[in-house]
């Protein structure tokens, strides 16, 4: 009764050692981690083009070794003049969205995102024109259009890739496509550049932009991956197939 007892109990054990094996050989460690970037386009910018100042930064959350949302912020200081008037517009930024990365577990490792990104924005601003000169039959009139605080928001597609280049940090690189939905405005004034879009006068406008990236670990789990069974399975037909003509041949000659 003992033996059988501790047969037993050993056998339980060794099956579930070629369990963990087999389950093992089938996932891979991924570290979840949180990522804050800096968006370094924007400040470079400045020192050729003192007319505009954008600023921006992000906080992403790894939620699996797919999928991570994200909380971006900033702020821009926009200036534009030309012969007959300025415009001036300033304010802040969010987005909120998620991040899909397109790599599978085995080539990522957690250290490579190749993918795109969703992003919902609400941008707050104030806009001004301080002067403006029209020429007409009767002369040139100057006049102004005083401060007034707007909010617009607007949707945005964003693919991209980043690469850890040394131990916790990143960078990378993303492509913005936005669609607007309200400038804060209405049609007849629409802002010429605001907060997290761009030119307020399109429906659509494109940016790129450049970041550095600091991640912290907070958790490691174990991905699985995908077999790929489509070249086994074919050679297993083939090998069938193969073996049932040769069945087929020597039952002829036996007859």
């Amino acid at each position: 009764m003992w033996r059988t007892f501790v047969y037993s109990i050993s056998l339980l054990l060794f099956l579930n050692c070629c369990l963990i094996q087999v389950h093992a050989q089938d996932t891979i460690p991924i570290p979840l981690k949180i990522k804050v970037g800096l968006e370094l386009a924007g400040p470079v910018t400045y020192y050729s083009d003192k007319n505009i100042l954008n600023e921006e930064g992000y906080i992403s959350v790894d939620l699996n070794e797919k999928r991570s949302v994200l909380f971006a912020a900033g702020y821009l200081n926009f200036k534009y003049t030309q012969y007959n008037y300025t415009y001036l517009n300033k304010g802040s930024f969010i987005r909120i969205g998620m991040d899909f990365n397109l790599l599978k577990p085995d080539k990522s490792l957690g250290k490579y995102w190749a993918g795109i990104g969703l992003r919902y924005g609400l941008s707050r601003f104030n806009s001004e024109v301080p002067s403006f000169q029209k020429t007409d039959y009767w002369g040139t009139t100057s006049s102004s259009i005083s401060h007034r605080t707007n909010w617009g928001h607007f949707v945005e597609v964003s693919p991209g890739a980043r690469a850890e280049i040394f131990n916790h940090f990143s960078i990378g690189w993303s492509l913005s496509l936005r669609m607007l939905l309200y400038s804060g405005t209405g049609k007849d004034l629409r802002p010429v550049y605001f907060p997290g879009f761009g030119n307020g006068t399109k429906t659509f406008s494109t940016g790129m932009s450049y970041f550095i990236v600091w991640n912290i670990p907070y958790k490691k789990i174990n991905a699985i991956l995908k077999k790929e069974v489509k070249e086994d399975t074919e050679d297993n037909s083939n090998t069938g197939t193969s073996g049932t003509n040769s069945t087929t041949v020597t039952s002829g000659n036996r007859q």
